[in-house]
């Protein structure tokens, strides 16, 4: 069966597994990554998952049998760096991976060092705890063209007909010194409300021409550069609404913890 394209907001560092004040920081967001496999049509062959935290001059795939973890975050409790998520990777969908961009024009590399980082081992910890489905990572582009990830996503699609679950993973608002004042002020003010309600309706446009023309346009939308000042956490939207094929998309959650709101979207 088609299993369907999602991007997910991963979060901040390790909180799904620290204590936090207030301890329900971080309770509706971890209920709605634990509810994921229940959101797919039936258990996927392998994960792929184009994280926020991985950049590369040319899309780079992950090709080895077991990728360890990269402790890609700073300044957390000490047991936050002894996590474990011992997911297999898949060096067949690797070579699938890049061959597929290769014919959309995509030139793509491998990698067989880096782990997986905390925008992939973190949520997907919670969703998947067994850490029994194989799973690749797919870097960003480094220039972060939004046009070059979606045509990346669109050269995917047959991925989901082959049982493989592609996640896009980032934060739909990632203002780091917004979302931190806010934080330590305890402020009540909610920011990216003006450019969550612009996403949303782009993303979830019933035409796929359409969202996709309103997606590559971002930047322009109201609250757009506030939401994402530098953005590669939003990036990772666009290779999933590629993937998303003609299929339509459909918000599936929305949260609001240290000072943003943040959604998560599925297509098909």
């Amino acid at each position: 069966m088609r299993q369907p394209t999602l991007f997910i907001p991963h979060g901040g560092g390790p909180c799904f597994f620290m204590e936090w004040d207030p301890p329900d920081a971080w309770v509706r967001h971890r209920a709605f990554l634990e509810g994921l496999p229940g959101l797919l049509p039936e258990r996927p062959r392998a994960l792929l998952v184009i994280s926020a935290h991985w950049e590369a001059p040319q899309f780079t795939v992950q090709k080895q049998a077991a990728p360890p973890l990269l402790f890609d975050y700073g300044g957390f409790p000490p047991h936050t760096y002894e996590l474990t998520w011992p997911a297999p990777g898949a060096p067949g969908l690797s070579e699938r991976v890049a061959a597929l961009l290769g014919e959309a024009g995509l030139p793509c590399g491998f990698d067989t060092a880096r782990g997986f980082d905390h925008g992939v081992f973190v949520p997907l910890k919670v969703a998947f705890p067994a850490a029994d489905i194989p799973c690749v990572q797919l870097s960003l582009r480094g220039d972060l063209d939004p046009a070059a990830q979606l045509t990346a996503g669109q050269a995917l699609v047959p991925l989901r007909d082959e049982g493989v679950f592609i996640v896009g993973s980032g934060n739909s608002y990632h203002n780091m010194g917004v979302m931190m004042r806010a934080w330590r002020t305890r402020s009540a003010e909610v920011h990216g409300l003006e450019f969550n309600a612009w996403l949303t309706e782009a993303s979830t446009h019933p035409d796929a021409a359409e969202r996709n023309r309103r997606l590559l346009n971002w930047a322009g939308a109201p609250g757009g550069r506030e939401a994402a000042p530098r953005e590669e956490h939003l990036i990772p939207l666009m290779v999933a609404a590629g993937a998303a094929g003609s299929d339509g998309g459909a918000k599936i959650f929305e949260d609001r913890v240290m000072g943003a709101v943040q959604s998560a979207f599925r297509f098909g």
